[in-house]
């Protein structure tokens, strides 16, 4: 594997390769990453990993600078999986050389809303990185996971809006055996709230399994969902049922009529935020 930390290296390494497939992380890597590079092999080659704490899309009270930063223990990681033929781990001179003043700003409908509404600002992050990521690369797949729901369909938007040659591959949220989805920032997670931290998974299952036995009013869904967590000390942002093409609250003629839903959730559990979902075909 080639471990890059300029974009001059980087086109060096790829200049030719029209199937490139690429997967950008924030590092600190798990097993939910080497999925996304497992699932990116299968679609292109060779395939880019990148690591970059983008400042960005962190608000000004949020863990920016606590962000666990672990480049050593990633690229073992990688070099032992044999996915990843090239590592790109710019610093922040390298993609911010100067202030970033042109950044892109998602629709107001689907990037103020959820994660949206509660970090305001993230999206604008995520586009602006995630679109020099790509003119970076250049490549022609390029791999997300469902874990971030909204952030893979204001990246799929992105792209479909600026026609851009990028064809977005949705990889299935990968977890422990007990559910939680997995996630760096799990990394903070005290043993006690390590062993609550399932309940936000068992609660989306919840809902499903209410709607497989004929419950259509998704407010009530959604009540009873954040109830059940904020009895046992949860700081629940949101838990919201919509519609999966677009995140809109589902209607009572999408309820009746099968439309499909994603049941979407975050939460503080201590100072830990986390975040999951959950398709309700």
């Amino acid at each position: 594997m080639k471990v890059v930390h300029t974009i001059e290296e980087l086109r060096d390494q790829l200049r030719g390769q029209l199937r490139v497939s690429f997967v950008p992380t924030m590092g600190n890597l798990h097993e939910g990453h080497l999925a996304l590079m497992k699932t990116a092999r299968h679609h292109g080659d060779p395939v880019v990993a990148s690591i970059f704490v983008n400042r960005l899309q962190f608000g000004p009270n949020e863990d920016f600078d606590r962000y666990p930063r672990t480049l050593a223990q990633d690229i073992e990681k990688l070099e032992r999986d044999r996915n990843v033929y090239v590592l790109f781990a710019p610093d922040e001179r390298e993609l911010y050389p100067e202030p970033q003043q042109f950044r892109v700003q998602p629709d107001a409908g689907l990037g103020d809303m959820l994660e949206g509404e509660f970090r305001p600002g993230f999206f604008v992050g995520v586009s602006t990185i995630v679109l020099k990521l790509f003119s970076c690369v250049q490549p022609k797949v390029a791999v997300f996971g469902k874990k971030d729901y909204q952030q893979l369909m204001v990246v799929r938007k992105m792209c479909r809006q600026f026609q851009l040659p990028v064809e977005i591959v949705a990889q299935e949220t990968v977890r422990a055996e007990d559910g939680l989805a997995l996630s760096s920032r799990n990394t903070y997670l005290s043993p006690e709230e390590r062993a609550e931290a399932p309940r936000l998974y068992a609660n989306l299952q919840d809902i499903r399994a209410r709607l497989q036995q004929g419950e259509r009013n998704a407010q009530a869904l959604e009540a009873s969902a954040a109830q059940a967590l904020a009895e046992r000390g949860w700081k629940v942002d949101y838990i919201a049922v919509r519609r999966q093409n677009d995140l809109k609250p589902p209607t009572p003629e999408d309820m009746q009529q099968g439309e499909p839903l994603v049941a979407l959730a975050a939460a503080k559990l201590g100072k830990t935020r986390l975040i999951d979902n959950l398709e309700l075909d």
